[in-house]
């Protein structure tokens, strides 16, 4: 037990500097990015946890330029990719070409990487692609590696995809599979700015001054403080929570009576690991030593909303995911 002690009291200096760096690049970040505070944060809750993130939007709010932006301030290599249904596997994870050797009569194969070979990847409608193409993509995110010919290649490290939807255009789209949607970690609700954040943006875009980025972080330090987010210890109360919150989500087994009757499907294991992380992440940012069961509440919706269904009765009667996922979130408390 005092080995234990020991370790934790060695890991608060630590914490308590990788919470100040994390903070200046919230800030950073919203220095330039007005009005959307929340996807900040759950942006960063993803990237520090590891994994990666699903934005849904409708066009113009900013998730572009979230991308561009927190790879600067992360000192991360970004890069996007607009899908289209058109769009072929090789054009986003590269193919081989056949290389004449000048003076020599050989010939070669050269493997010629795509923009998946990046740190930050915006995929842009991830929705417009075809699966097989969705497909390619989220291989690399879940295996970190891509294999052409026979032959493994790696991703960067770290290696993080920013997929965006856009939730009013359904037509031409290919809706992700719901096995494809567990390997993201958070899907974030992208909304409009509140007033004050507006009336900053028209200001601040609209004149003829440069908005400079600050970065705060490189690439290995974020990989430092990825591993530190693992070693943030969680008291049992909370890991208790969500053990029973994501339970409780699952019907057919009897923890719930609204999931029983609303909930079509519910969340595997994934979704335990990925709350998991995300409470250990965001007590980071917010500089605290430990996750709280507050922290399961705020994150619980864009934990389980791409990991579970309404059933027909919950959609007849009015029923949205959002509200019986906080329901359920208050009760595992």
């Amino acid at each position: 037990m005092s080995t234990v002690i020991q370790t934790d009291e060695a890991i608060v200096p630590r914490l308590e500097a990788a919470a100040e760096r994390v903070k200046r690049a919230h800030k950073a970040a919203a220095a330039v990015i007005f009005g959307q505070d929340v996807v900040i944060e759950r942006t960063l809750i993803t990237i520090l946890s590891g994994g990666h993130a699903l934005l849904i939007g409708v066009p113009g709010l900013a998730k572009t330029l979230l991308v561009d932006t927190l790879g600067r301030v992360l000192g991360l290599d970004a890069k996007r990719i607009q899908f289209t249904p058109d769009l072929m596997p090789s054009d986003i994870i590269g193919s081989e070409v056949l290389e004449e050797t000048p003076g020599e009569s050989r010939r070669s194969f050269r493997f010629i990487k795509g923009p998946i070979f990046t740190q930050l990847l915006m995929a842009d409608e991830i929705n417009r692609a075809s699966p097989k193409t969705q497909s390619a993509l989220l291989q690399a995110m879940q295996e970190h590696h891509v294999t052409v010919a026979g032959t493994r290649h790696d991703t960067p490290q770290p290696f993080h995809v920013l997929a965006t939807q856009n939730p009013l255009e359904q037509e031409g789209t290919y809706p992700l599979p719901e096995a494809q949607l567990d390997r993201f970690l958070l899907e974030i609700d992208v909304t409009y700015p509140d007033l004050a954040a507006e009336r900053r943006m028209l200001y601040a875009t609209t004149g003829s001054e440069e908005r400079h980025v600050e970065s705060v972080l490189n690439a290995g330090e974020l990989l430092s403080i990825q591993r530190l987010v693992r070693q943030i210890p969680v008291p049992d109360k909370v890991v208790e929570a969500i053990l029973k919150l994501v339970r409780s989500a699952r019907p057919g087994t009897g923890a719930s009576a609204d999931t029983d009757r609303f909930v079509a499907w519910g969340p595997g294991p994934r979704a335990s690991q990925a709350l998991m992380l995300a409470v250990r992440a965001k007590a980071l940012i917010d500089g605290r030593l430990a996750p709280s069961i507050d922290d399961v509440i705020d994150l619980a919706e864009p934990v389980l909303k791409h990991r579970m269904a309404l059933s027909f009765a919950a959609r007849a009667e009015g029923e949205e995911l959002g509200p019986l996922i906080l329901r359920l979130a208050h009760a595992a408390e």
